[in-house]
């Protein structure tokens, strides 16, 4: 037997579910409450980073003190309109003056103004020059902009030779997929850090392998962009070590989010050790691209290769995602003719869509061509080896 309920005890039932609709909110948004990001950003965050070089704390004492010399403008221009306004106002008797012109309102307008901005522009200076100053640098890296993803090559100092390509953790994309986004470094975690000494002299030289990037790291007073076909420069020295956090800071495809920087400052004893670790690390890896593999060998190298390169856009199960192409059943990756897909990872397709993967070795390239090959239900067989891409290189 259905219960009749009065209009007040609706009521209050309705204001018990919102009540409990409004805990469980509250409950799920406090969950997914994030904190400050030690070099990164705050929580509600209105100024600049903190910096943490003298560069930075000279740009951010440049930024407060010209805001404050354009509110001191803003309220002598329209204070002393809005006065005149209100005091010379018709309904108290006031007449407009008849006049034509004043020599000595035109002189001190056009003065002043030219003033207040060569005073600008010459406190300006001396910072603007010493960001371009990348001279006597203790340590040059290359930094290479590619889609998506950012290519380190130590040049010059302690850890010479050392190179690798820093992307997005694969689980923070997975995230963004699901819109399910947790921790404090949501879309900044990257597989492999920039990593430099504490109190060095730090110069980065941009370039891009296919469209216009930017690298920017606000506590390090950073932002210098990186063009294809073009060498830019600029320089930091972070003074307190610790995790420092920035993105590409140019629109440069539909990847663009998910692009960070995560550059690691260590003391220079442990800069020193992660130098000898990474060298070794590189060593055993160093390929002979003459070598001949097994199916197995290197369907299992290309595994890991997929993983940390490939699985972002054409996922996990090889079935791509809108414009991303499957490779699971693809024409290209069952076919027999190795050197199609051979170019595609060399050149890049699509019109960048898919990009190049000139930057892997011989041997990574072979290997996750293998995987391809020889997973989900593509069960060819066939397997590329490193002499194959060596070939195609030239």
């Amino acid at each position: 037997m259905m219960t009749m309920l009065s209009p007040w005890q609706r009521m209050s039932r309705h204001c018990s579910q919102l009540t409990l609709g409004l805990g469980v909110m509250l409950t799920t948004g406090l969950a997914q409450a994030v904190n400050d990001l030690p070099g990164g950003p705050k929580v509600n965050q209105l100024n600049l980073h903190e910096p943490v070089t003298r560069i930075g704390e000279q740009q951010n004492w440049l930024h407060n003190f010209m805001l404050i010399v354009c509110v001191v403008i803003f309220v002598a221009v329209f204070g002393v309109m809005f006065y005149s306004i209100l005091k010379h106002r018709k309904s108290l008797g006031h007449k407009s003056a008849n006049f034509h012109e004043s020599v000595t309102v035109e002189i001190a307008w056009t003065i002043v103004p030219f003033v207040i901005v060569i005073a600008m522009g010459a406190m300006a200076t001396r910072t603007v020059v010493a960001m371009k100053d990348t001279t006597n640098a203790d340590l040059t890296i290359k930094a290479t902009g590619y889609q998506w993803k950012w290519g380190y090559d130590y040049l010059k100092g302690e850890g010479e030779g050392i190179g690798f390509l820093s992307t997005l953790d694969n689980s923070h994309r997975v995230m963004s997929d699901t819109g399910k986004p947790a921790g404090d470094d949501y879309l900044l975690k990257v597989d492999n850090p920039l990593v430099v000494p504490v109190n060095k002299k730090i110069r980065i030289i941009t370039t891009a392998n296919d469209v216009i990037h930017a690298w920017m790291v606000p506590s390090l007073g950073v932002k210098q962009d990186a063009i294809p076909g073009f060498v830019r420069d600029t320089w930091f020295r972070a003074e307190v070590v610790g995790d420092y956090y920035g993105q590409c800071a140019e629109l440069c495809g539909k990847e663009h989010a998910y692009m960070p920087i995560h550059v690691k400052v260590l003391s220079q004893g442990d800069y020193a050790r992660w130098v000898e670790g990474k060298q070794k690390e590189m060593a055993a890896l160093a390929d002979d691209p003459n070598k001949t593999w097994t199916l197995a060998e290197l369907t299992a190298r290309g595994e890991k290769v997929y993983a940390a390169n490939c699985v972002a856009c054409h996922r996990a199960d090889g079935k791509g995602a809108g414009p991303i192409k499957a490779l699971d059943g693809s024409a290209i990756v069952i076919g027999t003719d190795h050197a199609k897909q051979i170019a595609v990872l060399l050149n890049g397709a699509a019109n960048g869509a898919m990009p190049a993967w000139k930057t892997l070795s011989d041997t990574e390239i072979a290997a996750v061509i293998t995987y391809t090959k020889n997973h989900w239900g593509n069960q060819t067989g066939q397997l590329v080896q490193p002499a194959e891409i060596v070939a195609a290189r030239k």
